[in-house]
């Protein structure tokens, strides 16, 4: 025996022995804390359930389930927003984009190509002769023959590009990241296209050209400046098509 600071008796070995058998570490490892009981339990909104009276829990869950529905209305009323838009931007006859839509998205492609130097075109389109088919054979006929123009016009451009009618037999296209040359090569096979896949209007094959300007989308300019100078590319073309030959 071991005779401690205040004369009692104490086992010799003890302290050796307490700490062969592995002895709790010391409160300070702990801050002086002392461990925490911990209890599974339900929550509602982070409160145990027991501390709910039946009241208040009631009174939780129908709180609960109003807020769900209000997600739910918010993602009903966002997805009839979108269908809604989507309306508004097609034209009314055709499925490709209206006016204010293209020059919606000419906005956009003028911002990139300002903020990352690239280089985009935009294409003025105008049906030849539509006029007379109006004329000739009704406007029944007219309108598909836009229709067939439109869907045509969309086969022979990627995905990323942008095609929209801008009014009677006019069409527009905005070509993403395409120097105006490479716009000309594209509209260099669309005859090809129109001979391939004509138009048919019952059983008769309906002769389609398309009269074409091509400008570069500048930085700086409002889009009605860069669709006026693409429908004066257009014009010239349809001019020198026109003039009668010598």
């Amino acid at each position: 025996m071991k005779i401690g600071p205040m004369g009692e008796k104490l086992p010799v070995g003890r302290t050796a022995e307490t700490k062969k058998k592995g002895a709790a570490p010391s409160a300070s490892l702990y801050s002086g804390s002392e461990p925490r009981d911990i209890h599974d339990s339900m929550s509602i909104l982070g409160i145990p359930e027991p501390e709910l009276t039946p009241k208040v829990r009631e009174a939780i869950m129908t709180l609960m389930a109003e807020v769900e529905g209000l997600r739910q209305n918010i993602r009903d009323l966002t997805r009839r927003l979108k269908d809604a838009e989507e309306v508004a931007d097609r034209d009314p006859l055709l499925p490709i984009y209206n006016r204010r839509a293209f020059v919606r998205e000419l906005t956009r492609v003028q911002a990139s190509v300002e903020r990352y130097r690239t280089e985009a075109s935009l294409v003025y389109l105008d049906l030849n002769r539509f006029k007379s088919i109006n004329d000739e054979l009704g406007h029944e006929a007219g309108d598909f023959v836009l229709s067939q123009v439109a869907l045509r016009l969309k086969e022979s451009v990627r995905e990323t590009d942008i095609v929209g009618r801008l009014g009677g037999d006019e069409f527009g296209m905005i070509l993403a990241r395409t120097k105006p040359e490479d716009a000309r090569h594209l509209l260099d096979r669309l005859p090809k296209l129109f001979a391939e896949k004509p138009i048919i209007w019952k059983g008769a094959a309906l002769p389609t050209s398309l009269a074409t300007g091509v400008v570069s989308i500048h930085a700086g300019q409002s889009p009605e400046q860069t669709l006026s100078a693409a429908d004066s590319e257009m014009y010239k073309e349809k001019h020198k098509e026109n003039r009668p030959q010598a």
